[in-house]
């Protein structure tokens, strides 16, 4: 680490986060192999309407801390249009009691709420780093679940309506529907730079690639580095600015199926565990070579001091690193960092030194997100705007007290707070989710978004 932790000026250009909100049929199936906590958690009871308000707790908590905070709606389930083409004709009551009869863990997939992990909505580009000095967004094709693979045409809709003027943004068709291009969207890219206005450095990170590369042996490598260099083309990224890193395949076998849930990085600090890349120098190397205006700091952990097991298990590194307006950086992380002692030693170690500007945490009470297996970083997408970006987005998405209050509201109307895996074929949850989101695209400004509706 280096450098003296000192306030910076506050930069015209802001990082939004932009955080998904947690869906009607929240629920724990085990669908996403590699995912720990996913897997241990599967077929218990969960509870959606705490979950959507959990998350929104942190929106609220957030934008009262003076920080650009949106949110992202989230998709229809279960959805038919999918199960129809797989096969399943009828009236749609029929539809669900057929198939949770003949393929329950189908309808499980149909039904997942998975959207809210909007980490893995898409990749994004800020104008900074552009060619044309428009900001780019490829959404996540998804391609190794099939649960998140019918994501990418509603995600691509949202951001569309979201970010909507074509002079200040670019939207970017989902890569191609297979693992060759297996891309998980922004929780394996990471963006350093001297200030989010300024030309910034893009690390984008991958689980596999050619033949002769070291793969895992248990679980799937989701990220694939030919995804990294196709969106680095479109978003029309300078090569020199760009650099492709391989996840560590041992740490992937861990349960480290997204590169944030072992490193997170915010302006010119990189915070990583020490078992999170194959060659962590050449990382290093290139940040050094190619930052300017301030420099680099790294911030590492041991695996002496914190073992990867530990940091899967608590998603330290899946916290947020967030700039504050003082020019310090805030880590916001869940109640499972607090109350692991060892964890919370170390991010206490991090805190209390005075070489980075990490100057103190947010902790949430994310339980229900948690136990399907993500963490503050997977719930959010960081959008860096520059002031006449930020006036072009939709108004009605930026979360302050009354909308807030607004959403919590309509959570409580329409959310069961118990729902199990044979609830999913219940024709009125269907009913009471495709009226909830007929009413969120009203309060969101969102338009005729889902299928439903077409």
């Amino acid at each position: 680490m280096s450098g003296e932790r000192e306030a910076a000026p506050t930069p015209v250009t802001i990082e939004a986060n932009f955080d998904g909100l947690v869906g009607p049929t929240h629920n724990y199936a085990g669908l996403a192999q590699g995912n720990n906590a996913a897997a241990k958690n599967a077929e218990m009871p969960s509870n959606p309407a705490a979950a959507a308000l959990q998350g929104l707790a942190k929106m609220r908590a957030l934008a009262k801390l003076g920080l650009a905070q949106g949110v992202l709606p989230p998709q229809e389930r279960p959805h038919l249009p999918t199960l129809k083409q797989l096969g399943f004709e009828g009236r749609e009551a029929d539809v669900l009691k057929r198939v949770h009869r003949d393929a329950p863990q189908l309808l499980a997939a149909m039904s997942s709420a998975s959207s809210m992990w909007t980490a893995n909505a898409a990749t994004v580009s800020p104008g900074a780093d552009t060619a044309d000095g428009r900001v780019h967004f490829t959404p996540a094709n998804l391609a190794t679940h099939l649960h998140r693979s019918i994501e990418p045409l509603v995600t691509g809709r949202a951001l569309a309506t979201i970010f909507r003027d074509d002079k200040h943004f670019v939207h970017h068709a989902a890569l191609p529907s297979t693992p060759q291009m297996g891309d998980e969207g922004a929780a394996n890219h990471t963006r350093l730079c001297s200030e989010h206005g300024a030309h910034g450095l893009e690390l984008f990170v991958y689980g596999a690639a050619g033949d002769k590369d070291p793969k895992p042996d248990i679980h799937p490598a989701r990220q694939n580095r030919a995804a990294g260099e196709a969106i680095a083309r479109l978003h029309r990224l300078d090569p020199d600015y760009v650099h492709h890193a391989q996840q560590r395949p041992a740490s992937i076998d861990a349960g480290v199926f997204h590169n944030d849930v072992i490193a997170v990085g915010n302006q010119h600090v990189l915070l990583h565990h020490e078992e999170a890349f194959v060659d962590t120098q050449s990382i290093r190397d290139w940040v050094k070579r190619r930052m300017s205006g301030r420099d680099p700091v790294f911030i590492e952990v041991g695996s002496s001091e914190l073992s990867v097991d530990d940091a899967v298990s608590s998603y330290l590194f899946n916290s947020q690193l967030l700039s504050m307006p003082d020019g310090t950086m805030r880590l916001v992380c869940t109640h499972e960092c607090r109350d692991d002692e060892r964890v919370w030693a170390t991010i206490q170690r991090i805190i209390d030194d005075p070489r980075n500007p990490i100057a103190g945490t947010e902790v949430f009470d994310l339980r229900q997100s948690m136990r399907n297996g993500g963490g503050p970083a997977c719930l959010r997408l960081r959008v860096a705007l520059d002031p006449a970006q930020r006036t072009a987005v939709n108004p009605k998405v930026w979360i302050d007290e009354a909308l807030a209050a607004r959403l919590e509201q309509w959570v409580r109307k329409y959310y069961r707070d118990r729902l199990i895996l044979a609830d999913l074929a219940d024709p009125e949850l269907l009913d009471a989710s495709r009226c909830a989101l007929d009413e969120l695209t009203q309060i969101l400004g969102l338009g005729s978004l889902y299928d439903f509706q077409r």
